[in-house]
Parts: C-alpha cells; sequence; structure tokens
C-alpha cells in the first residue's frame, strides 16, 4: 500500500534500510547475485579508468549495474513465485525464464558496450 502524507527523513531512512536489507537478501541467498557483484566490483572502477570522457565512462558502468539491479528483481519474482506456487505451473516458469532472461540481456549489453568502446582502442 503507498505511503500518504508527509515523507520525511524518518520515511527516507527507512527506506534505505530496506533496501539495504534487500541487497542484504541478494547478497545471502542467490549466488548469481554474488558472481555478477564480483564482477561489477572490477568492472565498475575499470570502466571509470579506460572510458575515455563522462559519456565512454557511463555506457561502461551503467550496464553492470542494471544486471545487479535485474537480477535482484529477477530473484524476487522467483521468489514470489516459489511462495505462492511451489508445485511447477506452465506460468511460474514463464515468469522465471523471463526474469533470467532480462539478465541475460543485460549482460549481453554489458559485454557489448565494452566491446565497442574498448575494440577501437586495442585494434
Amino acid at each position: 500500500m503507498a505511503a500518504t502524507g508527509f515523507r520525511g527523513p524518518r520515511q527516507i531512512w527507512n527506506a534505505f534500510k530496506w533496501s539495504m536489507k534487500g541487497l542484504q537478501a541478494g547478497w545471502r541467498h542467490e549466488a548469481s547475485f554474488r558472481l555478477e557483484v564480483c564482477i561489477a566490483v572490477v568492472l565498475v572502477p575499470l570502466g571509470l579508468w579506460l572510458g575515455n570522457g563522462p559519456l565512454e565512462k557511463i555506457a561502461l558502468i551503467v550496464p553492470p549495474v542494471l544486471v545487479l539491479s535485474a537480477e535482484l528483481l529477477n530473484s524476487a519474482v522467483e521468489a514470489v513465485v516459489d511462495k505462492v506456487s511451489p508445485e511447477f505451473h506452465e506460468l511460474a516458469g514463464r515468469a522465471k525464464d523471463m526474469g533470467s532472461a532480462a539478465v541475460f540481456l543485460l549482460l549481453a549489453l554489458t559485454a557489448l558496450s565494452w566491446g565497442l568502446i574498448l575494440w577501437p582502442h586495442w585494434a
């Protein structure tokens, strides 16, 4: 249910704490998220170092962060589907597969961005 009324510092602080709990849950329960965090920890600083100018830096940094976001959303979908319908159902499987596909597309975007930006520098 949406919050009504004034959203002051306390609500902002609570939203921050809930976000940190979500990141902790992703780290604790999702091996794919842990792997992607490790990759992002390497790629983000490397993107800042290797990118020529702000646009290249953004194009190298944003895709790995989007992968992390999509992985968390995919994990959330999977958790809800498993809670609501523990037995196999075609729609449940489709929802999980589509979440996985979203992560895959962003991983491909990451590889494409890095390749298109860095290939001319090394070719």
